[in-house]
């Protein structure tokens, strides 16, 4: 990797983080928490790039701007819709 793709990749990160910051604050406390989630199981597609985390942060812009709750957005169980992102995903321990 070289350091323009470090770069790239930091001001794209620092971007999606500022779009989590608009969030309102529910869903910000969901959209944290999928995301310890996420990094704790290790899903391979979170190492190329933020893929999945910027399709699940649009889902939730959208959510917001319909004025839903967060929880009418993923359902009560987040944990299953956690794992329900990633159930065709690759996980760290897959490829050992």
């Amino acid at each position: 990797m070289s350091i323009k793709e470090i770069i790239e990749g930091k001001k794209e990160w620092r971007a999606h983080v500022s779009r989590v910051k608009a969030l309102p604050s529910d869903y910000q406390i969901v959209y944290k928490e999928i995301q310890k989630y996420l990094f704790k199981v290790g899903s391979v597609e979170l190492n190329e790039g933020i893929g999945l985390l910027s399709e699940i942060l649009s889902f939730f812009e959208e959510g917001a701007a319909a004025e839903k709750r967060v929880l009418e957005v993923t359902g009560t169980d987040v944990a299953a819709f956690s794992d329900a992102l990633i159930e065709e995903s690759k996980m760290r321990a897959d490829l050992y």
